[in-house]
């Protein structure tokens, strides 16, 4: 049977990297885009492009520019896409929040452990860390849930190997990411006991060139060490990570959750 609901993807992160990307090949997918990023001046340009992109593609941006981890602004932005969604169905169509996408990449690269207290991670920094990685994907779960937005809704969080790996700076993010995939498990079990059919999935990505990675003070050795260990001969990129989205979006794996799932070219197995 035919799904003419009109979909819709939320993609928390959607300015850089593998949110963009996704996003970008949600709305190519036939996907309108709700999109949460947080930029300043500087960075701005570039998200017009993006939403460009996704209206050339002719789906609907729909872009807040918020800190995705701010309860009132979580709020705000569901307001908004609820009131979007009305009028979708004030309209004659039928809404369907089909995918979220949890991309969010902010927290500390500080070490814990240095001669000087001031160099070395705060409690506020390592709290704020996990609260924007891991924890604010629970708090926009809820609050969709809540509001009656999930209905064989996917869910993907995007984690990476660092959640078992470690490098000096990444301790925090490292954190971050365990915590991420364990919220994965736990919101893929509770989510089959609310009857919506959602489902919840980490997508482990390898390590991909973004803004994000190369923000870490490590990263020339990570890019290298990845280039040679990679069996597939070279590095993941934010498009193959999208690609992957958008299949696993696909009709027919709705039983498919609670899994961390490598998009990578077999980097992970094959060890450090």
């Amino acid at each position: 049977m035919t799904d003419d609901r009109e979909r819709w993807a939320l993609v928390l992160g959607a300015s850089s990297g593998m949110g963009e990307a996704s996003a970008i090949g949600l709305a190519r997918a036939g996907y309108n885009v709700a999109g949460v990023h947080l930029d300043f001046r500087s960075g701005l340009a570039h998200v017009e492009q993006v939403k460009a992109t996704i209206a050339a593609a002719g789906r609907e941006a729909l872009f807040f520019n918020v800190n995705a981890a701010d309860d009132e602004k979580r709020a705000a932005v569901l307001d908004a896409l609820a009131g979007r969604f009305a009028a979708s169905a004030s309209a004659g169509r039928t809404p369907h929040l089909r995918a979220v996408v949890h991309s969010l990449a902010f927290g500390s690269l500080l070490p814990f452990l240095t001669d000087d207290p001031k160099t070395r991670i705060s409690r506020k920094q390592l709290e704020m860390t996990l609260d924007v990685m891991a924890n604010s994907l629970v708090y926009w779960t809820q609050d969709l849930f809540t509001r009656g937005m999930l209905h064989e809704t996917r869910i993907y969080a995007l984690t990476s190997e660092g959640s078992t790996r470690v490098i000096p700076s990444y301790g925090a993010v490292s954190a971050a990411k365990s915590a991420l995939e364990s919220h994965c498990r736990q919101l893929a079990m509770e989510l089959a006991r609310t009857g919506t059919g959602s489902t919840a999935n980490a997508i482990r990505a390898g390590v991909t060139i973004t803004p994000a990675l190369l923000r870490i003070p490590e990263h020339e050795v990570v890019i290298e060490a990845t280039r040679k260990r990679n069996p597939s001969g070279r590095m993941t990129t934010p498009q193959d990570v999208a690609d992957a989205i958008v299949r696993f979006s696909d009709d027919g794996l709705l039983w498919m959750t609670g899994n961390v799932i490598s998009v990578d070219g077999g980097e992970f197995v094959t060890g450090s």
